[in-house]
């Protein structure tokens, strides 16, 4: 990096970054963590303590990650994902110890402003898609639509949410957020919602 750009994000001193890394500007990186070569951070993040990110993954701009969360290779974060405190990502569906499976990693996405809450397992191989929100302590084993809201173990899915985060109603395959007014309609088999006004 340049030293024009040295100075525009923040890199707290006990945190280790190998090279190759890049890091986009205002992004903060605080205590503890370990950014591994090849892994590309966006603008605008927020990294928590204990935060591990392996090599060639990449996080979107906005994205807020929050104290001991590993984001292994294979995993991608999109623009504006939080991620909960303690959320578990994996990369290999039949992990052993002494068998070598680093050309065998399931990718996972995470879509752009999906949140994770905390706790929350997430079973490789599996995205989640944009606006979508996992509850605390869940664990993800399937796909997650865009907007859903899922909870358990295993996780299902239990409604719809906004963008902006608010549980939607729908009557008629139709829903208006309570909060932002943003009009939602839904497709005919209710596995899919899209906005109509945003």
């Amino acid at each position: 990096m340049s030293k024009e750009q040295e100075h525009k994000f923040f890199i707290h001193e006990s945190s280790f970054l190998d090279e190759k890394v890049i890091v986009g500007m205002n992004t903060r990186i605080w205590h503890f963590c370990h950014i591994m070569s090849g892994a590309h951070i966006g603008e605008n993040c927020i990294l928590g303590q204990n935060t591990f990110v392996g090599a060639k993954v990449h996080i979107g701009n906005g994205v807020k990650i929050q104290n001991n969360v590993s984001i292994y290779e294979g995993v991608n974060l999109e623009d504006d994902v939080f991620i909960g405190p303690s959320v578990v990502f994996t990369n290999i569906k039949t992990p052993r110890s002494f068998i070598e499976r680093k050309t065998a990693f399931a990718s996972t996405c995470v879509k752009k402003g999906a949140s994770i809450g905390a706790n929350a397992t997430i079973i490789c191989g599996n995205n989640i898609g944009k606006y979508a929100m996992v509850a605390a302590g869940s664990v993800v084993t399937k796909n997650v639509a865009d907007y859903a809201l899922v909870m358990g173990v295993p996780a299902e899915q239990t409604g719809w949410v906004c963008k902006c985060g608010e549980a939607l109603t729908f009557e008629n395959n139709k829903a208006m957020c309570s909060s932002c007014n943003t009009s939602y309609v839904m497709n005919e088999d209710a596995t899919q919602i899209n906005p109509i006004n945003a």
